[in-house]
C-alpha cells in the first residue's frame, strides 16, 4: 500500500479529518461498542485487556466488512472474532512463573535501615530546604536534588559560579543547624 506524499507545504500544514472507508462500519461501533465492550469484560478480568481485545475484533472485522454479506449478523461476527482473539492470546501467552523447591527471598536490609526511617528523614529534609531562603533554596535544589554542576546552576539561575558556590555553602550551613534534622546525626 502505498502513502500518498503531499507536494504542498501548506497542503501539508493543513490538518486533514480522516474520514472512514466504510461510513456504516463507523455508525455500527458508535452505535455497539458499549454492548461489544460488555462481551469483551467477560471475556477477561482486566477492563483494559478487554479495551485492546475490542479493538483488535473491530480491526478484523473492519478489514472483513466487505465480505461481510449480512449485517444484521454482525454481532455475532464481531463476538466470534473476540472470542476466536482471546483464544488465540490465551494460548500464546507465556509463563514467566517457574516452580523451585525454595521461595526466593528478598535481599535482609542492612542493620539500622528502616525504610520508615529513611523517609522520615527525606521528609524533614524536604521540609528543612523549603525554610531556606528562595534564592538558596534554588540553587540547593539544582545542585543536589537536579544534580546540576556549579556551572550549570549558575547558568540556569544567572549568576556567578563563585555566588553559586557561597549561596549554597551558606544554605548547607543552615541545614547542618536546623533542630529538625539534629536527631539524624
Amino acid at each position: 500500500m502505498t502513502t500518498p506524499v503531499c507536494t504542498s507545504a501548506s497542503a501539508a500544514a493543513a490538518p486533514r479529518r480522516q474520514t472512514p472507508l466504510y461510513p456504516t462500519f463507523a455508525a455500527y461501533v458508535r452505535a455497539r461498542q458499549p454492548v461489544l465492550l460488555r462481551t469483551a469484560r467477560s471475556l477477561t478480568a482486566n477492563p483494559n485487556d478487554a479495551e485492546d481485545l475490542l479493538q483488535t475484533a473491530l480491526a478484523k472485522t473492519y478489514v472483513a466488512w466487505e465480505r461481510i454479506e449480512d449485517h444484521r449478523a454482525l454481532d455475532g461476527y464481531v463476538r466470534r472474532a473476540l472470542v476466536n482473539t482471546r483464544t488465540s492470546q490465551w494460548r500464546k501467552r507465556r509463563v514467566d512463573e517457574f516452580a523451585c523447591e525454595e521461595l526466593p527471598e528478598p535481599e535482609p536490609l542492612p542493620v539500622g535501615e528502616d525504610p520508615a526511617e529513611r523517609q522520615a528523614l527525606r521528609d524533614a529534609m524536604w521540609r528543612a530546604v523549603l525554610r531556606l531562603p528562595a534564592r538558596q533554596r534554588a540553587m540547593v535544589v539544582l545542585r543536589y536534588y537536579e544534580d546540576l554542576s556549579e556551572a550549570q546552576t549558575a547558568e540556569v539561575l544567572g549568576v556567578s559560579v563563585g555566588t553559586v558556590k557561597s549561596a549554597v555553602s551558606r544554605a548547607l550551613g543552615k541545614l547542618r543547624e536546623d533542630p529538625e534534622l539534629a536527631p539524624a546525626r
